[in-house]
């Protein structure tokens, strides 16, 4: 057997296995293993608020305030802020949130202003 072969393998069992963790990435793992459960919970929560306010909102003329409203779902959640990017990410791993931006008719719909008045028959009652 040459020197490399011997790196290789240690007590019949090659060095890359499966089935031995690197002593270097034991506390590594354990830190992987809380940020993989913060996520969980991230994810849970996100998935909790939704309930109450429903993503399909977030298209249209209510898009800023059910985006606010999980921003502080969230907030109370963790107790700490979350930014509307953040509140975004999270929801894209579950959704494609590209279907819920406006398309360009909504928006020229939206931007169009109207001069209101009360119609003649208004005045005509209110003068009887």
């Amino acid at each position: 057997m040459d020197g490399t072969a011997k790196e290789e393998e240690q007590d019949g069992m090659s060095v890359h296995s499966p089935c031995k963790a690197p002593p270097s990435s034991t506390s590594s793992l354990s830190k992987a293993s809380l940020n993989e459960q913060s996520q969980v919970d991230l994810e849970l929560r996100i998935l909790e608020a939704l309930e109450i306010y429903p993503l399909v909102k977030l298209q249209g003329i209510h898009r800023h305030f059910i985006l606010y409203s999980l921003m502080e779902f969230m907030r109370r959640s963790f107790e700490r802020n979350f930014t509307s990017e953040e509140v975004l990410q999270l929801l894209d791993r579950f959704y494609n949130l590209e279907m819920l931006k406006p398309d360009d008719e909504d928006s020229e719909f939206l931007s169009q202003e109207e001069e209101f008045c009360l119609p003649q028959s208004y005045f005509a009652q209110e003068e009887s």
